[in-house]
């Protein structure tokens, strides 16, 4: 038995204004959205699967978040950290983490969705 892939749901409380993030900032294509109005999607960029989920509310506790500081909802593996960053800088992404080197080598910078989805992008 092989494990093949994961998708991480996130949850969002507009699913229209996710889509629009993620395939007019981030790059990733609209693979489908279900519903009317839409409550669910699942957006793809080459390997990188995200399903958006409606929820309503806000999604996360601001008590939470401060305590527990960058709470990530997914990472994403990339083979070229730096040139991806360039071209989020290109499109006016704003960042969570710019840019930088880990402790254990890892060149990593994070994103926020209009939810506050933390999005960790690695190489």
């Amino acid at each position: 038995m092989t494990l093949i892939a994961a998708e991480p749901q996130l949850f969002v409380t507009d699913i229209d204004r996710a889509v629009d993030y993620y395939v007019g900032r981030l790059g990733f294509r609209l693979a489908f959205s279900h519903g009317e109005p839409a409550f669910y999607a699942h957006v793809v960029r080459d390997g990188a699967r995200l399903n958006l989920r409606h929820a309503d509310g806000p999604v996360f506790d601001p008590r939470f978040r401060e305590a527990e500081g960058d709470v990530l909802s997914a990472t994403i593996t990339v083979d070229d950290a730096e040139a991806l960053f360039a071209e989020f800088e290109g499109a006016g992404v704003a960042f969570h983490q710019r840019l930088k080197t880990e402790d254990w080598g890892a060149r990593t910078f994070m994103v926020a969705d209009p939810d506050g989805n933390l999005i960790a992008f690695a190489g």
